[in-house]
């Protein structure tokens, strides 16, 4: 089992960047594949980003690509996701997850392990 705790979240304006992290604890950090989602009002939680378990294999959602990166530092038992160029459609709450089982995925459905979510709000 392994917990979850995200930070980092706050306001920045259109254009501007953010930094979340996602700090693990329990288990092996580095037997997860690890991913961020994201929930806006009104609307279902969505793909952001995933990490392979040693960081070699990554993918992001089209809405995201160029914009953002994730990136992870096992021996700190932590996760990143680098956001640039922001745009008020990114506002929402970021979640971070984890699984152990297979390789990446996209599909929430895969995750057995999430944080607390953490609200990123972009102003126009």
């Amino acid at each position: 089992q392994v917990q979850l705790v995200e930070s980092g979240g706050g306001l920045a304006q259109a254009g501007g960047s953010l930094r979340l992290s996602c700090a693990g604890s329990g288990r092996t950090f580095s037997s997860y594949n690890m991913a961020w989602f994201r929930q806006a009002p009104g609307k279902e939680r969505e793909f952001v980003a995933t990490i392979s378990r040693s960081g070699g294999n990554t993918d992001y959602a089209d809405s995201v690509k160029g914009r953002f990166t994730i990136s992870r530092d096992n021996p700190k038992s932590t996760v990143y996701l680098q956001m640039n160029s922001l745009k008020p459609e990114d506002t929402a709450v970021y979640y971070c997850a984890a699984h152990s089982v297979g390789w990446t995925s996209r599909q929430s459905t895969q995750y057995s392990y999430w944080g607390q979510g953490t609200q990123v709000t972009v102003s126009s």
